[in-house]
């Protein structure tokens, strides 16, 4: 946790990245009517329509940050996710520096 008590050094940006997925559904019948006293109701029976991955950069001290949405879920995704950020949003400042930090929720 050393490295979040950094001052700001914008040569060397600390810069946080998290990645989570969500299901793409698609609704097969349609919604039921609101009626008076009643909210429109959904059927809880679906179709899977895929996976997408939701990628998220964060520079907490310059104020910056990225999402990135991908159509699918793929390792390879990620690599992608990390070279725009080195070759593009970063450069030529960028260090990377591997911190695991395990969080529950997602985003």
């Amino acid at each position: 946790m050393d490295v979040y008590k950094r001052p700001c050094d914008p040569k060397r940006p600390l810069v946080c990245m998290d990645e989570t997925n969500k299901k793409q559904i698609k609704e097969i019948h349609p919604p039921i009517p609101a009626k008076p006293g009643k909210h429109e109701r959904f059927d809880t029976e679906y179709e899977r329509n895929g996976t997408s991955n939701i990628f998220i950069s964060f520079a907490p001290l310059l104020g910056k940050r990225k999402l990135k949405v991908t159509d699918h879920r793929k390792g390879e995704d990620w690599a992608y996710f990390i070279k725009e950020l080195v070759d593009d949003d970063y450069k030529p400042e960028l260090w990377i520096r591997q911190s695991k930090v395990v969080t529950y929720g997602g985003l």
